[in-house]
């Protein structure tokens, strides 16, 4: 039996899911009677998805759609960060999305806190690039930091993984 037991908190997006969920979007928009007529375009370069409507009506309803989309695939909504709503060429609207991927610096270090704020002192944490490594000689203590980390919201989704 182990001495030192661990876990890792990570926040990772699938992106073949992410394009699963686009293309269930796309498909729907050319099939709804509301979007007859009109020219919704959604692409996806690595991290960026955008989205290009004939106007703000559409595009709300575009991304209204690709949400529920998301949702559906598993894909969380929390490491989507919406852009701007802006006006492009031609009267049409365009709006940006970003997926992020990895736990940035600051929330590890906020999850890093929230650990030692608990007064847990048989157990170590380590941020190591964009994930945190939590390790400790009870398994028990790391059931309760993982129980104390899914009540706290980071700005991102958790996953705990390599439980061992």
């Amino acid at each position: 039996m182990a001495s030192e037991h661990s876990f890792d908190v990570v926040s990772r997006v699938d992106f073949q899911e992410v394009e699963n969920a686009l293309n269930q979007a796309r498909k729907e928009i050319g099939t709804r009677y509301d979007f007859r007529g009109s020219d919704v375009t959604i692409t996806r370069v690595k991290e960026k998805i955008t989205v290009v409507a004939d106007d703000e009506f559409r595009l709300k309803a575009a991304l209204d759609i690709l949400n529920s989309k998301f949702i559906r695939r598993g894909v969380p909504l929390k490491n989507i960060e919406f852009g701007k709503a802006t006006a492009a060429l031609g009267g049409r609207m365009r709006q940006e999305l970003t997926i992020r991927s990895g736990i940035p610096a600051d929330a590890c270090k906020a999850i890093v806190k929230a650990i030692k704020d608990a007064k847990m002192k048989k157990v170590q944490t380590s941020i190591q690039g964009d994930q945190v490594r939590i390790s400790s000689k009870s398994k028990d203590d790391l059931q309760a930091v993982i129980a104390l980390l899914k009540e706290k919201d980071f700005g991102v989704e958790l996953q705990f993984t390599n439980y061992r």
